[in-house]
């Protein structure tokens, strides 16, 4: 027999904590959306007659990618901007392959164009970009992956944000390809959190930006801790924090990249963004402060909501099971069981039919849920570090 006041307690927070999910990933997004349209501006930057493009610097922090990084960089190399104002500069952290031999065959083709920083020893991403980011004397630095490949107009439209002294970064639209057909990938969860970016940067709250495709003012650069786990977020919300300026989103500035081979390899990375959230909340906590404005909202719906929705799945399901004497908890209980088995279904069966897919969306919902407790237990034990593996590809 459950106390009352235990009781009350119990149902409490079952339905709080299934509450602040649901708001989390679909009633969030609803209020973003009509925030967006009340109070949101779709500003384009126009050119000014005469007026030059900034110097650009392409930086990619490279470990062990032999198999892209000729193609990467002739891909830099061929932009739609001047040859003259666009550098590509490639930092190997602690590469064993041929990936240093071939940047400088690269490096001699194209004199004055490509820039190797050859780090012997494998330190981590971060620290890394520590060393490169205030050595380079371009106005504006790009930063991409070496399994990243741009649109040709990409640096250009990331570059012409920057006539604004206001903005202080860029970020881009990633596309997902099929590594086997070349096809486009991008699922509904992928157009879902591009939705978010887009709502997000038209009130000026955008959170971070994609590792893979996007530009920073060099001079508004700081530098990071060394064990930041994931520096993409990291990096444009530090400079937002210390200069007040703005994080622009692009959708025209576009790039892409194959997924993953294996679900192992984007449960992990999952389970590494995940820590990394953790980590970085003792350093950008100030974002959630009101005086954060749009910024504020959005850090905590968007992400502190979503860092903390595993736990809120567990006292759910927890309750619930304590509140089982109630007929009316007993068909909430299999609501949940049945979501759960679903996932699982969903992970096991082949196919790609609408049923399916259905079921997929639910074995996506646990499994990244999953994954976040994982960096959760990461970041608590210490066990994630700031320094990278490479992803199969």
């Amino acid at each position: 027999m459950v106390l009352p006041q235990l009781e009350l307690a119990l149902t409490a927070t079952l339905w709080t904590s299934l509450a602040l999910v649901v708001y989390a990933y679909v009633g969030y997004p609803l209020l973003l959306d009509w925030l967006a349209g009340l109070f949101g501006r779709r500003s384009w930057p126009a050119p000014r007659p005469g007026e030059s493009l900034p110097t650009v610097s392409l930086l990619i922090a490279a470990l062990n990618e032999e198999k892209w990084i000729a193609d990467r960089v002739l891909n830099a190399l061929h932009q739609d901007y001047p040859p003259d104002r666009l550098r590509v500069v490639i930092a190997s952290d602690g590469s064993t392959d041929r990936t240093c031999q071939i940047v400088e065959g690269l490096a001699a083709r194209y004199p004055g164009r490509v820039l190797l920083y050859d780090f012997s020893q494998r330190r981590g991403k971060a620290t890394v970009l520590n060393s490169v980011l205030p050595e380079l004397t371009s106005e504006i630095v790009a930063l991409s992956d070496a399994n990243t490949f741009f649109a040709r107009d990409a640096v250009r439209n990331l570059a012409r944000w920057f006539r604004d002294r206001s903005v202080v970064a860029v970020c881009g639209k990633l596309n997902l390809v099929d590594a086997a057909t070349g096809r486009n990938v991008d699922g509904l969860y992928w157009r879902y959190e591009n939705f978010l970016k887009e709502r997000e940067g038209r009130l000026g709250a955008l959170l971070g930006a994609n590792g893979a495709v996007y530009a920073i003012r060099q001079a508004n650069y700081f530098l990071i801790p060394g064990d930041t786990i994931i520096d993409d977020f990291v990096i444009p919300l530090q400079m937002k924090l210390r200069t007040g300026g703005r994080i622009v989103y692009d959708a025209a500035a576009e790039a892409t990249e194959e997924t993953p081979p294996r679900v192992a390899d984007e449960f992990r990375r999952r389970a590494r963004i995940g820590a990394g959230g953790f980590q970085s909340l003792a350093r950008l906590w100030p974002l959630a402060l009101p005086s954060a404005g749009w910024t504020a909202l959005a850090f905590v719906s968007h992400k502190l909501l979503r860092w903390f929705a595993p736990l809120f799945l567990v006292l759910a399901l927890a309750a619930n099971l304590l509140l089982l004497h109630r007929p009316e908890f007993r068909l909430l209980f299999a609501l949940q069981a049945s979501f759960y088995a679903a996932a699982a279904v969903g992970a096991l069966l082949p196919g790609n039919s609408t049923a399916i897919r259905g079921l997929r969306l639910a074995t996506l919902f646990t499994s990244m849920n999953a994954a976040l407790a994982l960096g959760f237990w990461r970041w608590l034990a210490g066990l994630q570090r700031g320094t990278w593996q490479r992803t199969a590809r």
